[in-house]
């Protein structure tokens, strides 16, 4: 065993010793990343369709974006909420515009945004009627966040058995059945809340009739429509926000990982009559969220998403690679479908996906899993068909052996 290998045998055992075991982890270090590509300790090159789960959307080492964070840092990096900051301010407006929502607030991960878009929706519920005892309604299988409010709308009740009671007043319908909503709907419901495509939960977009029904539901009865775009939104759909596809408008939406493609950010947005009626000053707050360093990551790629066409590419790029992976799910009968958006896709095996996933990172491969029996496909937005039919070739060789 070399110094370098020894090295990274070493780090990992520090880590083991020195955090919290809330992971598994796979057992490699990565060092340093270049385009689509990863490399550990070792200078071992892996293939990434990860991106750091739907977060590297412009790949590594993009030099604009680099030097946009660098010059910010030589600038000033935090002054609180206390304040304004230039790039807070233009990272607004430049999100307002891209999706057409009114208002912003920054935070520090898509959990918090989640928590912040259920305290807007108590909020407004509240100032109608004076009443505490307001419901919301989530999805089985979502995925929302681990913090407790996040967690509460989270459809696994896995996640949430140790840590019950989370908030209440939380029901749980089925995604893309209308009438298991409608069902639970009463005069207390003040909000219903899902991924536009879920993610962790299966990789199961939400249907267009669904998402109709359910808007035109929301404003005979004055609820809110809340829609987590975290993993799906960002272009990862080829559309900026996945329910810009439909043009059926949330009155709250959350977001984060691709926003700041790799710096800690998220936000919360809602529509102007939201806003005007919900949170007001004292109600909600951040010490870091929307902090110069985090805006002028949101900024930087925003500009980049407009200059490098991303969007186009993303349209382009994944309708290869659902015929590639289309390919593979009919070469293999224990493949039972595949299923996605854009460049959200899932491979459903009628197996665990756990060893080939970890044959897949030995041959230099990053995937991971949409619970047991689903790999999930989230590569970083420029990835290429060359890059595609690369992942493929190493996949199929896995699955084959």
């Amino acid at each position: 065993m070399n110094s370098v290998e020894k090295s990274m045998k070493e780090y990992i055992e520090e880590a083991e010793q020195d955090l919290l075991h809330t992971y598994n982890r796979y057992q490699v270090v990565f060092d340093r990343g270049e385009g689509v590509w990863l490399y550990d300790m070792e200078g071992k090159r892996y293939l990434d369709f990860v991106a750091g789960i739907a977060v590297f959307a412009l790949g590594y080492g993009n030099e604009g974006y680099n030097a946009a964070l660098k010059a910010q840092i030589d600038k000033i990096i935090h002054t609180s909420n206390y304040y304004y900051n230039v790039p807070a301010i233009e990272a607004a407006g430049k999100l307002k515009k891209v999706s057409g929502m009114d208002r912003v607030f920054f935070t520090n991960s898509g959990a918090e945004s989640v928590e912040g878009a259920i305290k807007a929706a108590r909020k407004y519920a509240y100032l109608k009627d004076g009443r505490t005892d307001h419901e919301i309604i989530a999805m089985e299988h979502s995925f929302h966040g681990r913090t407790m409010g996040a967690l509460s709308v989270t459809g696994n009740p896995h996640y949430r058995e140790a840590f019950e009671p989370g908030i209440g007043n939380i029901r749980f319908a089925k995604l893309n059945d209308f009438e298991s909503v409608e069902a639970l709907v009463n005069d207390r419901t003040c909000a219903v809340i899902f991924e536009t495509v879920q993610g962790e939960g299966g990789i199961f977009p939400a249907k267009e009739e669904f998402l109709r029904k359910l808007r035109a539901l929301c404003d005979e009865r004055d609820i809110l429509l809340i829609l987590d775009e975290i993993q799906c939104g960002m272009g990862r759909t080829g559309h900026m926000f996945a329910w810009q596809k439909y043009g059926i408008k949330p009155d709250i939406m959350t977001t984060a990982k691709a926003l700041g493609c790799g710096v800690p950010v998220g936000a919360f947005l809602m529509t102007e009559k939201v806003a005007a009626n919900s949170l007001t000053a004292g109600d909600h707050g951040t010490t870091y969220g929307g902090n110069p360093l985090a805006c002028a990551a949101i900024s930087k790629v925003l500009d980049l998403f407009e200059e490098n066409h991303i969007i186009e590419h993303v349209r382009e790029v994944s309708a290869y690679l659902e015929k590639r992976l289309d390919e593979l799910a009919a070469k293999y009968d224990f493949i039972t479908e595949r299923r996605g958006a854009g460049l959200l896709q899932g491979l459903v095996f009628n197996r665990p996906v756990a060893d080939y996933i970890n044959a897949a990172l030995k041959q230099g491969l990053v995937l991971i899993n949409a619970g047991t029996n689903i790999i999930r496909f989230v590569p970083p937005l420029i990835i290429t068909e060359e890059d595609i039919d690369k992942m493929i070739e190493i996949l199929d060789g896995c699955l084959a052996g």
